[in-house]
């Protein structure tokens, strides 16, 4: 098999891709470790910048977005629990952010390449990458117990940290700036109404956000330990401490519910 681009990897990177590259004529195969409902399955974050929603209409993917996305005007950030600063992005910027989950991107995203005949391989094992320096890269990999070898002009690395495309970048080409910090990041959902505003909190006890999918649907972080884990964070005990750190009047506003996910990710910064 030969076409122009193998693209690594089927979430928001890699699928855009192949579509920008299908509207200008460009032939792709995508290759995605994962089955499909997991990458739709999968909670990421939900805010996007303004020039991502442009990126995104601009592409044909603005119908949905337009129609469920919550556009937010302003940036609020509180902080001691007592002060909150409202700052109008539009005012200054002329621009605004979108809540609008990175699951429903992707299934914009999917649903649009299905319509192209763009063609993606879910559950694709034992990717490698070959002869990346030269003129003729090709890929190879495992899918249904069958291998297969795909020529091609390029290769897109799509796939993340944890993918195969950044460790196949030659040591002697690639630099690497890592800082890790002494913190996790503890979000969840629930199925309760969110804050009218997106607000960020800085705190003695530790950072939190307050934000929302949909006017249904919560998502708020706290700063947690890295030695503790989800289990170590019940509902309770999580809605008390983020109302701990937000000021009194948007603690009376934050309705408190079970969630419905919940996950603790250490944090750092890494560019490759």
């Amino acid at each position: 098999m030969k076409v122009r681009v193998v693209i690594v990897g089927a979430g928001p990177a890699g699928a855009l891709l192949a579509h920008l590259l299908g509207r200008a004529g460009i032939d792709s195969l995508v290759l995605e470790l994962r089955s499909r409902q997991h990458v739709l399955d999968r909670i990421r974050a939900g805010v996007l910048e303004w020039g991502t929603v442009e990126t995104l209409r601009a592409a044909g993917l603005g119908t949905r977005l337009d129609a469920e996305g919550h556009v937010h005007e302003t940036v609020n950030v509180a902080w001691d629990a007592c002060h909150l600063l409202s700052i109008d992005l539009r005012a200054r910027t002329g621009r605004q952010m979108v809540a609008y989950g990175q699951s429903e991107i992707q299934r914009d995203l999917y649903d649009a390449l299905d319509a192209a005949g763009s063609p993606i391989v879910f559950e694709a094992e034992d990717v490698a990458l070959h002869d990346l320096e030269g003129d003729a890269p090709w890929v190879t990999y495992r899918a249904n117990g069958v291998e297969e070898r795909v020529a091609c002009d390029f290769v897109a690395g799509c796939d993340g940290f944890h993918g195969v495309s950044r460790r196949a970048i030659p040591a002697r080409l690639r630099t690497e700036y890592v800082k890790d910090y002494p913190f996790g990041w503890l979000g969840i959902l629930s199925e309760t109404p969110p804050l009218p505003i997106l607000m960020y909190a800085r705190h003695d006890r530790g950072f939190a956000l307050c934000s929302r999918r949909t006017p249904m649907l919560s998502r708020a972080y706290v700063q947690a330990p890295l030695t503790d884990t989800v289990a170590d964070w019940p509902d309770d005990r999580f809605w008390t401490e983020l109302l701990a750190r937000v000021p009194p009047e948007q603690a009376a506003q934050l309705e408190t519910g079970p969630s419905i996910e919940k996950s603790l990710a250490p944090l750092r910064s890494y560019v490759s």
